[in-house]
């Protein structure tokens, strides 16, 4: 006799009951990402003061028509734009909110031009808000902490086919752009668009992220011979000679990620210019990098690493 089974019950996260009122009305989408923000120990972005207060009409408890807030010590007048990817954006929040939504809950990305229809403005306004939610999914590399146990570490080239047949060559002949990342196993991934595959290029990224006590584990490719002495130990995996798994050594994990990376580029995006690549790849990195979230928990890590950036017009289009 078949039984049927219940399936584990997902878990279920507030932020899925708080956004669509935030997405919906300007009013609650300021309250939502203020409470996201400061939640109840708000401070002046400008001084870091916590003496603060709202704004209010003259006469009257309700908050004035641009939610302003002041800062006792500094006197600023400021908004939960202040200091964000938004400020001075004249989108209204609840459309931000749902650009943060789409670009969170949809695992392969979303097209600016698909955005455009949801959220009711011109593709090269959501062309740009998409640079902007990029711009703050970026990991800060000023400082950036080192891969530690296994690493793997792969390249491969991201660009459209040719027109005509027989003339889409593969590895060191195409046109295509190359790029080089190294992920460490049950840990994060990072990216770097490089002008061309050689040693210099590749060795840098994985001296720039991996810890010297690591395991290095790579393909064939002659542009890693000479890592062993760099790091513990350096292995490799011969995949012209159909080798693909020896042990624990191996490179499925980053062949993986550059499979889902080659999906969306191609199924969502269609064409991507290599000006703009590492925004691209930036988004891939922090889906991969969140992956133990749910969706409301990324949209609120990606709240939080709005802060402190913005990405002006000019700069997107010059990049």
């Amino acid at each position: 006799m078949v039984r049927h089974t219940k399936k584990p019950q997902l878990e279920q996260s507030k932020i899925i009951e708080e956004l669509p009122a935030a997405c919906a009305s300007e009013e609650a989408a300021v309250e939502f990402l203020e409470n996201k923000r400061w939640g109840e120990c708000e401070y002046c972005p400008k001084c870091g003061c916590v003496d603060v207060y709202k704004m209010t009409k003259r006469g009257s408890d309700e908050r004035n028509a641009r939610y302003l807030w002041r800062c006792r010590d500094c006197n600023k007048q400021y908004t939960v734009r202040t200091g964000t990817i938004y400020e001075e954006s004249l989108i209204p929040l609840h459309k931000w909110c749902r650009a943060y939504w789409e670009a969170c809950a949809c695992k392969n990305g979303v097209s600016a031009l698909e955005l455009s229809r949801k959220i009711q403005v011109s593709y090269k306004t959501a062309l740009f808000m998409m640079h902007r939610i990029r711009w703050a999914m970026a990991e800060d590399f000023t400082k950036p902490p080192k891969m530690t146990g296994t690493v793997e570490a792969d390249e491969t080239y991201v660009g459209g086919k040719p027109r005509y047949k027989g003339k889409n060559k593969r590895g060191r002949g195409t046109k295509k752009q190359p790029v080089a990342a190294v992920v460490q196993r049950q840990g994060s991934v990072r990216t770097r668009v490089i002008p061309t595959v050689n040693s210099i290029n590749v060795k840098a990224i994985v001296r720039d992220n991996v810890c010297p006590s690591s395991r290095v584990m790579t393909d064939q490719e002659a542009s890693y011979k000479g890592l062993a002495p760099e790091f513990a130990s350096h292995e490799s995996i011969n995949h012209g000679a159909r080798e693909y798994v020896r042990g624990d050594v191996h490179t499925n994990t980053i062949e993986g990620f550059f499979s889902r990376v080659k999906r969306g580029l191609n199924g969502t995006y269609h064409a991507v210019s290599r000006e703009h690549l590492h925004r691209y790849l930036a988004q891939f990195e922090f889906a991969y990098n969140t992956r133990g979230l749910t969706d409301g928990e990324r949209v609120i890590a990606l709240l939080k690493a709005t802060e402190g950036k913005r990405l002006m017009y000019a700069e997107a289009v010059q990049e």
